[in-house]
């Protein structure tokens, strides 16, 4: 795994979302309203590593941990949802246990600590437990789960109890109990459990999400749940999720709607991606992209950020290696454009971009996708022939290759912004559904610290993941605090307009 890069290591001044329950309304409507809490920035970076294992091909297994006692041996790890931002209050069981937990359409199921915790496990003692003892609707499971990262792993087992979220209870919803969190960042971490709204596809244990059973027990008149952000930081109230339909006071205009393209994540096609009237000419032809409100940035593959890195005026490290491949195969590159060999073979044909085959979580954990070599190569390209469509020189060309390079992003994935500059900087948009949706610098940019010790963060992390899953952009909450967000089970669409 590579290092962070060492950045101040302050509160940003944006919030998490903690969230509380709401009555129904009259309108039939299910609320979840959200409230804020601070980020730290170690959180970000911890996310980082969470959507390179849950957004692996296949998701991340369940598999039966062998003798014993399954509330001792079974391990669920958690450290991989700690960037996602958003946290409501649910309750589990009867009387009701009430939990803070993440809303998370990245992933799709519901897990809790449990009582069975074992003795020396700080991270699940710390929070609220559930206590199947004390609930009069339990029902014993005791199916095994463990999952396993590459930075460590988890147990737990699965049981079955009634789950109340927005003044809804779903009945006989089966979840799992974790009973060892073998993660400092989840020692320190503000919620409870996680709350998974993506579909059964990627469910651990093919356990029915609660959305699903939401549904299936004609709990909500619409099969359609969504999402408004509030990112006023003076605000009480951080946002609010609610199922079974919208709220009009929520959204300016008409939704966007996009077909949903492979469930499992809340998955579509977006267009091309432009840095203030500039393409970037990465998806011109469509990119694959996930809306995912448990990841707090906004991610992409290395090769584009870095040229929207660049375009916004943020800086990453500065990377030797960057300008050993411009001065070494700046050249070759140009020569391959020209004689009109496919762009994606490129770095191939040159042998920067080879890799063995490559599948699951391990190889993700290992490769990161792929070598920094290959990632600067594979942005030369797309800069390269962006820039021999435009019919600039090749010195203006190689000229600006050697300026982007100081915008390469940072091991960490973060760059960083003068923060004296966000009113000079331009917008950043993104073509869904043929229509644009851009992001402002105040939208797009993250302060962490005060006074002297401020701090700005591009909302643009680098995140590389290999085909055949990727590469895929993760539309996070940089994105979904703009742009109320509608997820329509029952029509397999996404709907996206204007936050009010």
């Amino acid at each position: 795994m590579r290092q962070d890069m060492m950045l101040i290591r302050q509160a940003i001044c944006f919030c998490l979302l903690a969230t509380f329950l709401h009555p129904t309304t009259s309108s039939g409507l299910f609320r979840v309203g959200l409230k804020k809490r601070r980020l730290e920035l170690d959180d970000i970076r911890t996310g980082r590593v969470i959507r390179k294992l849950k957004h692996s091909q296949g998701g991340l297994a369940c598999y039966p941990t062998l003798g014993g006692d399954s509330s001792q041996e079974n391990q669920v790890i958690l450290k991989n949802y700690l960037d996602a931002q958003y946290y409501g209050v649910i309750g589990i069981g009867t009387p009701s246990q009430e939990f803070e937990v993440i809303f998370d359409t990245g992933s799709s199921n519901l897990w809790v600590p449990s009582i069975h915790c074992k003795f020396l496990d700080l991270a699940c003692w710390v929070h609220h437990k559930y206590k199947s003892s004390k609930s009069k609707t339990y029902t014993k499971n005791g199916k095994p789960c463990t999952i396993t990262y590459g930075s460590g792993s988890i147990s737990g087992f699965f049981s079955q109890d009634n789950v109340e979220v927005g003044g809804l209870v779903v009945k006989d919803q089966e979840f799992i109990e974790a009973t060892h969190e073998g993660s400092l960042s989840f020692l320190l971490a503000k919620f409870d459990g996680l709350f998974g709204l993506g579909f059964q596809e990627i469910s651990e244990g093919n356990a029915v999400p609660v959305w699903d059973n939401m549904v299936g027990q004609e709990l909500v008149k619409e099969k359609v749940f969504s999402f408004w952000l509030n990112r006023d930081a003076d605000a009480e109230t951080g946002g609010e999720i609610v199922f079974g339909g919208v709220d009009p006071a929520h959204f300016k205009g008409n939704h966007t709607y996009v077909p949903v393209t492979r469930k499992g994540y809340w998955q579509f096609n977006m267009g091309d991606i432009f840095v203030g009237d500039n393409s970037t000419g990465f998806c011109e032809q469509g990119c694959d992209a996930i809306m995912d409100s448990g990841t707090s940035l906004l991610a992409g593959p290395t090769t584009v950020i870095t040229q929207i890195n660049h375009g916004i005026g943020a800086t990453g490290v500065v990377s030797a290696e960057c300008k050993i491949v411009v001065s070494q195969y700046g050249e070759m590159i140009w020569d391959l454009l020209v004689s009109k060999v496919l762009p994606s073979l490129v770095c191939k044909e040159m042998g920067l971009c080879v890799f063995g085959k490559q599948t699951g979580v391990k190889s993700v954990v290992e490769q990161e996708g792929s070598s920094v070599l290959c990632k600067v190569c594979e942005m030369a390209v797309v800069w390269v022939e962006t820039r021999l469509k435009q019919k600039e020189t090749k010195e203006k060309v190689f000229e600006d290759l050697n300026k982007l390079c100081e915008s390469f992003p940072s091991p960490a994935g973060e760059s960083i912004i003068d923060c004296n500059n966000i009113q000079n900087m331009p917008n950043v948009t993104f073509t869904i559904g043929g229509n644009p949706f851009s992001l402002t610098p105040q939208q797009y940019i993250l302060k962490t610290g005060v006074g002297y010790a401020e701090t700005c963060i591009s909302g643009f992390s680098a995140y590389d993941l290999p085909p055949p899953t990727g590469p895929l952009w993760i539309l996070g909450d940089v994105f979904m605090g703009a742009y109320h967000t509608v997820f329509d089970s029952g029509n397999l669409q996404i709907g996206i307009a204007k936050n009010a």
